[in-house]
This record gives structure tokens, C-alpha cells and sequence, in this order.
């Protein structure tokens, strides 16, 4: 039985309005706690509050106390366990997870326990926000058309998740329409430091979050410690368990200087992205301190700690301080919230002075940056750390036509590098596209759209040149999309949006939309003119990502930029523009317009800024925002604790996972005879692995739901459909990009061996179940990078793959697959698939000891005669627990039943 809490005598209390507050004083445990990083020291208070020696030990506060930042990682790692404050869900990953708690009530009871006690413990948040796909832009009505397709395509999941809402304890649903869920986890959802009663009064701490988005990071903007974490691992803690982690390096990030009057934050995030990229931080807490984050508003600081998945840290933190409590003021926090939240931080030493050197702690290296210097810039064009300045793009674009194929690579032809084709439009006319056009330009995405300074930044620039007489060709496709209503508000009162719609930048609908690929159909005659001349056609988004395949699969070229240079490259139509040099257009009296005739100052945007985003905006927002619309509060749902499966659904369908599941653990086993089902290349990412975007008409999940009597016109997109487990597993590595070597052309196609029969990834590992074959898969590098998807490690586990062979892996992918109970095992240094002389054609033996395996232990691996050793990527014992029960959640039901 869990004991009594070691820390008890340094727990103290405070009187405020008659309410006694409680709270661990932290600065009184050891004088250690002072040159703690101040991330280091959210994950101290966690483990002070909740030490009972039996989730979490005295040696897991010893071990965060003792924080050295001479240690590395990979050197003396220690693992610790950390509960966080609560978990947030996406509607993408939230779907699943309310999936897997109604299967696991169904397993419960069928293994003759109570359905009901699988229920989260830890409080959940589920933000519907990912569903609009944008078929509808540059139309006066375009969110209410979209908003009515994305009821008529997606009541089925919004009942199922409403039917959630009701038969889940401490889970709080927030209807679609409502907001980007890091936006709304920003403005409404955080508590930075939380009230919880107990015996004698309320305890206070600090707020901290798990989410099934790697953007989750983006509240770390708000002094709040969050990361991503897969769906399948965000389901155990909000089931009561902690996370297993090492306990990470912190990179002291210093800020110094102002950033330039024309530069904004997008600019300085792709800065940092690259710079941290090349530092290589990947598995380690970024802290930022110096005078220069003072500068910055809690959105700049937000921005820079949403790209955190693209420089690979675990999170970018900003500790708390007095502009923290400023921006909880602006979006409507109370004034008693604020004071309890400051007095509280500063008796626990939690809250910084950015200005005052003698508050830093220690950090495992420091580096710095001179905000003066940043310049403007995009990132592109087939990742977000390949920084690209604005006046180098023109050269930058004319030399990844002709590079080889690669990031930075589309090995044009030479006699080729003009090639253009015409099109007619509807307007009668004639046009003409190239290399470089711009076919997608999109205001989208959480990086950007919480940040009033960018947003508010682009509509003076389009009310400019829209006064100047410029406009958009109207075959690019242009859309809007707000991370919340807030946006919307502030927008139409600074008078900006008429001037946005002129140019056909019409507010579409609230998610992620084009940043996830669902920008919806492109214009058929733009279509079949790229094709037709294979053209190498671009998007310009306000986005985090621009992998390959993911904004669209008619845009090789995808540019993350600033929403005022998303508008700016529209305008231009093409990316091969000098801004210095080439003009925009001409005005109205034919004199040239240069992107400087319509640039506004950061003073300018802070003028507009300080009047119009105010208290009273948040306040009506979100007084409002669980009751939903009108359609969401209309849905008649279940009152039953169990969900009633329908056999015939293609959204919501029972999923396999805990089928012939018994209460006892089955034994370890080695692999053998195991095929490789594809050989991939280096920074494979999950939207390689994951399905995502529309559904291709060819496609194994295109022929599943024809076969259910629907058209295509009814497919609606993979993310739409994440609760059905068949559709899910035929869209695993259906990306049109996916470079596979075992066959000899791009796209979601492999080989089964012993035939040789080329066929689809799904039809070729059906063949190889019907076969009794187990799968593996050979990788390179970052394998998993990218978005943090459970159906990345669902998909495969569902396709039979058993093991992965890769040279490294991004940190939330591992864990997924751990979560499925797939090996994730690891190339010895210096040695790949390719130095072993590895073909992928092999036939592959996985030795798995039965007794005593060990994190990181060598793991002996078969090819024919080719004999080779990994290191077993399962980074703690919890790890092996759960490889040994076949999963996280089977470990849970079997837990809550024994």
C-alpha cells in the first residue's frame, strides 16, 4: 500500500480571501534547488507532492535534486517518473483514445471486472479541431459552408465523442468550431498553476501537461512544462500512471538584444529551428533566459516553443514571469487567480526575472542569440529547418530545381528549368504557371495564428495592398483559418478582415487544416497542368510542417512563412522573387509596388495590437465555448457507460487490440523467419507511416470503403476516420512520397518476396499474415520524426511489423511503439543497413532472451548468414513491463484486474 509522503514537514500554507492554501515549499528541501534549470524544477515539485514510495520513490526526488548538468545523455542516465497535472487531446488522436477506453471497458467486463473503473483519473481536455478540411475558399461564406460539411461528413465521431463526454469522469470536451487545440489550451484551457481541495483547503501547484500533439510544447510559451506524447502512452496517464523518463540535459538558451522594427516572430522561430537543429538537442529540455525573452509577448514566446518538434528538443520552456501574468490578465484570467498564482511562485522560487543574471541556474551548455540579428526569412521546401532568408530566395529556389533529389532537391532537367503550361479559368482567361507558381497560400496553423503581432501584422498588409490595387490570381488558393474565435474578434475590430477577403484570404473555419493537408482539392485544370509538365509548383503556409506529401500531393515545394509573407508571395505568385529588386505589381496610377511600400513596423502592429486585443474579447469567446453550436448541441447521444458498436459503421468500429487477451502473461519469444516489408531511407517521418490527408481513389482504404457501398465523394479524409481500425491499417504507409528500396519507384508500394509480386504495403502484409510471416522493418535515421501519431505505431502494429530495425529514432515514436509492443531496436554505432551489407530481401531471426532483459542490452540479429548485434531500444523497465504484457493499455487492464 502506498505510504506516507516522505516530503509531509516541508508542506506550508498561506491565507488568501479566507481560503487556505497549501503547498510544498521547495527552496527549504535542499539549498540544491537554486541552481535548478526552472524546468527542472516542475518536475521536482511533481515528485515532492505525489512521493508515496510506490508510483513515485524517494530516489525519484533525490534524483531530480541531484541534477547535474555535467551528465549526458547516454552517460549515467537516470530514469525518474513524472505525473503530470493533466493530459490534452486532439480530436485526431482524441478520437482513438476514446476508442481504446470504450474497447478496454468492453475487455474489462468480458474478463469479469467493473467496465467502470477504466475512466481517467488525471483531468483530460478534448479539443475537436483537426476535422474542417478546406473545400470551400476565397468565398464570402466559406466557414459556414465549411463548418455545415465538416457536420455532415463527421456526425458520426461528434456523437461518439459527445456519447464520451457523458460516460468519461474528469473529461472536459470542447465542440468543434471552436479553436486549434494549442491555441485554446493557450488562451482558455491552462491554469498555470493549479487549486485542487483537499482536507483543510486547496493545494497549489504547478500546472503541467502531456498531449497527443508533439505541438503541445507550445504552452511552454506560458511557463506551463508540456510535451507530446504518443496517444497510447497519454492514455496510461490519464489512467493514473506515471511517465518513465530519463531525466534530460537543459540547454540554456540566452536571448539578447531587440529583434529589428520589420522582422517578426515567424522570423525568429525559423531562426532558432535552424540553429537548435544544427546544435542537435533532440531527447533535451531547451530553457530560454536572458534579457532579450523579456522583449517578447507570451505569443512570440508561444511561437518559439510551438516549432519545438521541428529543432527536436522536448520542450522550449519560458519560466513564468511578470508578462506571463500580464497575458493571464489580457485573456481574462481573475485578478484573485493571478494574485494566488504570483504569491505562490514566488515562495517557491518559480518565477523569474529575465532582467536579473543572478536568478540564472546551472544548464548543461548555454547558447546565444542576438535578436538583432534574425532577418526575414522562410523555411522550405521540403523541411521546417532548412531556413532560407527572403533575399537569398529567388537563388535559393533556381538551385533546388537543378540539385539533386533530396530536401533541397528536384533534379530538373536543364532543358527543362522553363517549362511552363496554360490553363482557361472560370473568368474566361487565359493563365499561365511555372517552377516556382504558387498554387496554395494559407494563413494557418497554431505557430501563427495565436499570435496577434503576425496576424494583425498581415491584415495591414493586405489593407494596404488592397489600397495600392494589388491582387491574387484567382486560381491559387487562398484560406484563412484563425486558431480561435479570439482572432476572428480581434480581427474584425482592428476593421482588417474586408481588406484579407479582398484579397481572398476569407476566414475558412478554426484547426490545423492546410498544415495537415487538408486544404482540400485543388482546381482540376491546375492539376492536370502540373502533371501534364511536371511542374514544380508551391504552397506558402503559415505552418510548422512542409514535409514531402504532406500539404498537397500537386505542391513539391511547400515554404513555411510569416501569415504577412504567406500574403505577400500570393500577391508575387511565385517564390522565385527578389522582393528588393522585382515589384509586386503596379498601383492604381501604374506606378511599381514593392513588398516595402506595404511592410508595417512591429511599432505599427503594436499600436493596432494594445487597442483591439483585449480582456472583454477572451471573456465573450469563452464564456460560450463548451455549449458548442447549434448542430453540436442537437446530437443525440447514448446514455449507456458502454458504447453501442455499430457493425456497419466506417467512422467508429471496435478495435482488435485486446481480442484473445487473457489475464496471464504470455511468454517472450524470439522472431523468426520474419520479412522485411520495407526498406526506408533516413528522416522517415509519421506522415510517411501514418495516414493523413485525403483518401487516394486507388487505395486499399478506397477499396475497403467501396466495398461498404460508399463513393468517393463519401471518403472523406484518413483523420476523419481514425476510429476505424480497417481503414486506419490499409492508409499505414500510403504516403505517395514513400521512398521504399525495395522496389524502384516512389510511392506506398513494396515487394513480397518470396513471389516477387510488387503489390500495395496492406494487400503485401495480408499475404505475408495469411502466410503465418512476422514483419520487420530496415530504417535510417530519424525514423518517426514529425507529428506525434499513435496510429504511426497502430498502423504497423496492425500490419503484423514486429520489429524495427532503424539507426536512431524520434523520441515520441519510440515510445509509441513500445506502447504497441513492437521492438524498437537500434543499429550499433556507425553501422546501418547498408554498411551490413543488408538488402531487405533477407529472412531475419530476432533473438529475445526469455529471462533477464535488460534497457539498451545488445539484441543479436539474423540475416540468412549475415549476423549482426543492435541495442534494444526499451529505455526503462517500464518499458519492459510493458513490451512484456503486448502493450501499454494490455498492461493497464491487467493491472486494474489482478
Amino acid at each position: 500500500m502506498p505510504s506516507t509522503n516522505p516530503y509531509a514537514q516541508f508542506e506550508k500554507a498561506f491565507s488568501k480571501g479566507g481560503v487556505n492554501y497549501k503547498y510544498y515549499d521547495l527552496p527549504s528541501i535542499d539549498p540544491k534547488y537554486d541552481q535548478l534549470p526552472f524546468s527542472i524544477r516542475v518536475l521536482l515539485e511533481s515528485a515532492v507532492r505525489n512521493c508515496d514510495n510506490f508510483h513515485i520513490l524517494k530516489k525519484d526526488v533525490e534524483c531530480i535534486l541531484n541534477w547535474n548538468p555535467d551528465n549526458k545523455l547516454g552517460q549515467n542516465d537516470e530514469e525518474i517518473s513524472f505525473k503530470p497535472a493533466r493530459v490534452i487531446l486532439q480530436d485526431f488522436t482524441g478520437v482513438p483514445a476514446v476508442v481504446d477506453f470504450a474497447a478496454m471497458r468492453d475487455a474489462v467486463l468480458e474478463l469479469g471486472g467493473n467496465p467502470e473503473k477504466i475512466n481517467p483519473i488525471c483531468p483530460a481536455d478534448l479539443v475537436i479541431d483537426h476535422s474542417v478540411q478546406v473545400d470551400f475558399s476565397g468565398t464570402s461564406d466559406a466557414l459556414a459552408k465549411n463548418q455545415n460539411l465538416e457536420f455532415e461528413r463527421n456526425k458520426e465521431r461528434f456523437t461518439f465523442l459527445k456519447w464520451g463526454a457523458r460516460a468519461f469522469d474528469n473529461m472536459l470536451i470542447v465542440p468543434p468550431g471552436s479553436g486549434i487545440v494549442h491555441q485554446v489550451n493557450l488562451e482558455y484551457l491552462a491554469r498555470v498553476v493549479f487549486e485542487t481541495d483537499t482536507e483543510g483547503g486547496k493545494i497549489l501547484y504547478p500546472d503541467s501537461v502531456v498531449g497527443t500533439d508533439s505541438h503541445t510544447t507550445m504552452i511552454n510559451g506560458l511557463g506551463v512544462l508540456g510535451w507530446g506524447v504518443g496517444g497510447i502512452e497519454a492514455e496510461a496517464v490519464m489512467l493514473g500512471q506515471t511517465i518513465s523518463m530519463l531525466l534530460p540535459e537543459v540547454i540554456g538558451y540566452e536571448l539578447v538584444g531587440k529583434l529589428g522594427p520589420l522582422v517578426t516572430s515567424t522570423d525568429l522561430v525559423l531562426t532558432v529551428t535552424k540553429h537548435l537543429r544544427q546544435l542537435g538537442v533532440v531527447g533535451k529540455f531547451v530553457e530560454f533566459y536572458g534579457p532579450g525573452v523579456g522583449e517578447l509577448s507570451i505569443a512570440d514566446r508561444a511561437t518559439i516553443s510551438n516549432m519545438c518538434p521541428e529543432y527536436g528538443a522536448t520542450v522550449g520552456y519560458f519560466p513564468i514571469d511578470e508578462n506571463t501574468l500580464n497575458y493571464m490578465k489580457q485573456t481574462n484570467r481573475s485578478e484573485k487567480k493571478i494574485d494566488i498564482i504570483r504569491q505562490y511562485l514566488l515562495a517557491t522560487r518559480q518565477m523569474r526575472n529575465y532582467a536579473d543574471d543572478s536568478q540564472n541556474p546551472r544548464f548543461t551548455q548555454t547558447i546565444t542569440l542576438d535578436l538583432s540579428t534574425v532577418v526575414t526569412s522562410v523555411s522550405g521546401p521540403k523541411r521546417p529547418h532548412d531556413r532560407v532568408s527572403v533575399k537569398d530566395m529567388k537563388t535559393d529556389f533556381a538551385a533546388c530545381l537543378m540539385n539533386p533529389v533530396g530536401f533541397k532537391g528536384f533534379a530538373i532537367a536543364p532543358d527543362a528549368l522553363q517549362t511552363c503550361g496554360q490553363f482557361q479559368w472560370d473568368d474566361g482567361k487565359s493563365y499561365t504557371i511555372k517552377h516556382g507558381s504558387v498554387v496554395i497560400a494559407a494563413i494557418t496553423s497554431c505557430t501563427n495564428t495565436s499570435n496577434p503581432s503576425v496576424m494583425l501584422g498581415a491584415g495591414l498588409l493586405a489593407k494596404k495592398a488592397v489600397e495600392k490595387g494589388l491582387t491574387i490570381m484567382p486560381y491559387i488558393k487562398t484560406s484563412l483559418s484563425p486558431g480561435s474565435g479570439v482572432v476572428t474578434y480581434y480581427l474584425k475590430e482592428s476593421g482588417v478582415i474586408p481588406y484579407l477577403e479582398k484579397l481572398g484570404f476569407d476566414i475558412v473555419g478554426y484547426g490545423c487544416m492546410t498544415c495537415i493537408g487538408n486544404s482540400g482539392p485543388l482546381d482540376e485544370n491546375v492539376v492536370n497542368t502540373i502533371e501534364k509538365n511536371g511542374l514544380v509548383c508551391c504552397g506558402v503556409l503559415s505552418g510548422n510542417r512542409n514535409f514531402e506529401g504532406r500539404i498537397h500531393p500537386n505542391t513539391r515545394a511547400n515554404y513555411l512563412a510569416s501569415p504577412l509573407l504567406v500574403i505577400a508571395y500570393a500577391i508575387a505568385g511565385r517564390v522565385d522573387i527578389d522582393f528588393e529588386m522585382e515589384a509586386l505589381g503596379t498601383d492604381n496610377d501604374g506606378k511599381k509596388v514593392f513588398l516595402r511600400d506595404i511592410w508595417p513596423t512591429r511599432n505599427d502592429i503594436q499600436e493596432v495590437e494594445n487597442k483591439h486585443v483585449i480582456p472583454a474579447m477572451f471573456q465573450e469567446v469563452y464564456s460560450k465555448i463548451e455549449l458548442g453550436s447549434k448542430e453540436w448541441q442537437t446530437l443525440q447521444v447514448s446514455e449507456s457507460k458502454l458504447y453501442p458498436w455499430s457493425a456497419v459503421s466506417t467512422y467508429i468500429k471496435r478495435p482488435p487490440f485486446f481480442e484473445g487477451m487473457a489475464l496471464m502473461l504470455p511468454p517472450l519469444r524470439s522472431i523468426r523467419n520474419a520479412r522485411c516489408l520495407l526498406y526506408l531511407g533516413d528522416s522517415v517521418t509519421t506522415d510517411h507511416i501514418s495516414p493523413a490527408g485525403s483518401i487516394a481513389r486507388n487505395s486499399p482504404a478506397a477499396r475497403y470503403l467501396s466495398e461498404n457501398g460508399l463513393t468517393p465523394k463519401d471518403f472523406n479524409s484518413y483523420g476523419s476516420r481514425r476510429g476505424n481500425d480497417a481503414v486506419m491499417a490499409r492508409g499505414t504507409f500510403a504516403n505517395i512520397r514513400l521512398v521504399n528500396k525495395l522496389i524502384t519507384k516512389t510511392g506506398p508500394r513494396t515487394v513480397h518476396i518470396p513471389s516477387q509480386e510488387e503489390m500495395d504495403v496492406f494487400d503485401c502484409a495480408e499475404r505475408y499474415r495469411e502466410e503465418d510471416t512476422p514483419l520487420i522493418l530496415l530504417v535510417g535515421k530519424d525514423y518517426g520524426s514529425g507529428s506525434s501519431r499513435d496510429w504511426a505505431a497502430k498502423g504497423p502494429f496492425l500490419l503484423g511489423i514486429k520489429a524495427v530495425i532503424a539507426e536512431s529514432y524520434e523520441r515520441i515514436h519510440r515510445s509509441n511503439l513500445v506502447g504497441m509492443g513492437i521492438i524498437p531496436l537500434q543499429f550499433l554505432p556507425g553501422q546501418n543497413a547498408e554498411s551490413l551489407g543488408l538488402s531487405g530481401r533477407e529472412m531475419y531471426n530476432i533473438n529475445i532472451p526469455e529471462q533477464g532483459l535488460k534497457p539498451g542490452q545488445h539484441i543479436q540479429v539474423e540475416a540468412d548468414c549475415n549476423v549482426f548485434d543492435t541495442i534494444l531500444r526499451f529505455d526503462t523497465e517500464v518499458d519492459i513491463t510493458y513490451y512484456k504484457n503486448g502493450g501499454i493499455l494490455n498492461y493497464m487492464i491487467r493491472k486494474m484486474l489482478n
